[in-house]
């Protein structure tokens, strides 16, 4: 079992990876919706996306966040064909420089479950008390209470914020801002340390770094969208910056030591935001954050995730939370793996929001059949384009 695991995917290349994305609409439906509507990278073009060209609170032309599958017919010619795996298409490009993300239907942004694994090993347990301790002391700063309102509670809105049981637009939007700024660091930093080791051993990664500079990057995303509803101050940014410059190293160092203890505790932080931001969701459904239940999504969320025009905020919500499901899984199941010596089973694609949000990662037989299941469908299409 464990040979197959760690040779599943050696042969496969990013061409491949690019090129099973574009085999033809008679493999869509067994790949998964959010397979099928993964984004592409591109990088031949001038640079012309919003975040640097225009200031972050204006509005962003349609496609500056990059190519999605959406934006143009699936390629009917397989993977032999130069339309499948160009990274320069003459007419269609519409972005470049975001990574592979999904982009949700709305049967998967509402599958998305609260779930919490029992930590188990002395590692899990590690991870799992660390991130309650960091949770706690997140909570102590912003404030955050969320205490449980009694059923037959009268109180007026106003009441409900004074007492700690809800939060305020304000309240919601720091605290959503600080956790992304660190949010984005995990990924950025185990990517950074296995593309070092790849190098310094000249080896193969094994298709690890592309799943984790996704996740950084997508994280990011959820900064930059969130950045247009308020700027910090500078007393925000300076906590800001202490908390990155101590979160940086103790990952770097941790990572070093035990890079399936550090996934873990990824995992176990991104079941907190998913917590977070399904009782953010609760509150704007439930009334008590008037001031988000009929705002427009933001021109960038709409970009990144295909939105509806006519999308609101509650609509971006959902698509976060979503995002953090889909890391939660990832990082549960990267944690269940031999980190050294084992394949990324998401190298070539990941399952949609129907299994990712109600399920916490495959187990490491689950993986090996996963990857299996992957080149069986590279191979299918490969067959169907001659």
């Amino acid at each position: 079992m464990s040979s197959m695991l760690r040779t599943a995917l050696v042969c496969a290349t990013p061409v491949c990876r690019v090129g099973i994305l574009h085999s033809g609409s008679r493999l869509a439906p067994k790949l998964g919706t959010t397979f099928a509507t993964r984004a592409l990278i591109h990088s031949g073009q001038p640079n012309n996306n919003s975040l640097t060209g225009k200031r972050i609170n204006e509005e962003s032309a349609t496609g500056t966040e990059g190519f999605h599958i959406k934006d143009s017919a699936t390629s009917k010619q397989g993977l032999t064909t130069p339309d499948a795996v160009s990274t320069l298409p003459p007419t269609i490009v519409r972005g470049d420089w975001v990574l592979f993300h999904p982009v949700y239907s709305q049967e998967e942004i509402k599958a998305v479950e609260v779930l919490q694994r029992e930590a188990k090993t002395i590692s899990d347990k590690i991870a799992c008390n660390l991130v309650k301790l960091t949770r706690w002391g997140f909570d102590l700063v912003s404030g955050y209470k969320h205490k449980p309102i009694p059923a037959d509670s009268k109180m007026s809105l106003e009441e409900l914020r004074k007492g700690g049981y809800i939060l305020d637009e304000k309240a919601w939007l720091s605290r959503i801002l600080f956790l992304e700024t660190v949010a984005g660091v995990p990924g950025m930093v185990a990517a950074m340390l296995r593309h070092l080791t790849s190098l310094r051993l000249m080896r193969r990664d094994s298709g690890w770094i592309h799943t984790l500079l996704e996740e950084a990057e997508n994280e990011r995303m959820h900064l930059m969208t969130f950045m247009t509803l308020r700027r910090p101050s500078l007393f925000f940014r300076g906590l800001v910056l202490g908390a990155q410059g101590v979160f940086f190293n103790l990952f770097f160092l941790s990572y070093i030591i035990s890079p399936r203890t550090c996934h873990r505790f990824v995992a176990y932080l991104e079941e907190e935001a998913v917590l977070t931001y399904t009782r953010c969701i609760q509150d704007i459904e439930s009334g008590r954050l008037p001031e988000w239940s009929n705002m427009p999504a933001p021109e960038i969320a709409k970009d990144y995730w295909r939105l509806d025009p006519s999308a609101k905020l509650l609509d971006v919500i959902y698509a976060v939370r979503s995002d953090e499901s889909t890391h939660r899984f990832v990082n549960h199941s990267l944690a269940n793996l031999n980190t050294e010596t084992d394949v990324n089973p998401f190298a070539l694609r990941e399952p949609d929001m129907l299994v990712k949000g109600r399920k916490l990662g495959f187990t490491r037989e689950e993986a090996e059949k996963y990857v299996v299941e992957s080149h069986q469908m590279l191979e299918h299409g490969k067959a169907d384009s001659k």
